[in-house]
């Protein structure tokens, strides 16, 4: 399989909340981050589809601010985000 990553990913475990326009917001938890994106695992993924355009925030972060991002990939365990 090829590799098709731009940004090299770090491993970071942190809290963070998932805003959809349609679905609300969840509480989910924050992994392999990267300059161009996140993958976030946990909580109830249905009705989250690619493409969707969303919003996170980190909870564990004082005045943390909103990042917008897009749905790329939906798994099982959870959902990749890219950073838009």
């Amino acid at each position: 399989m090829n590799e098709k990553r731009q940004h090299s990913r770090t491993t970071f475990l942190a809290d963070v909340k998932l805003i959809h326009p349609s679905v609300g917001e969840r509480r989910v938890q924050m992994r392999d981050l990267s300059d161009g994106g996140v993958f976030v695992y946990g909580g109830n993924h249905t009705g989250i589809i690619v493409g969707d355009q969303v919003q996170i925030q980190a909870l564990d972060v004082a005045d943390a601010p909103l990042l917008s991002a897009q749905v790329v990939r939906v798994e099982a365990l959870g959902v990749a985000l890219k950073f838009v």
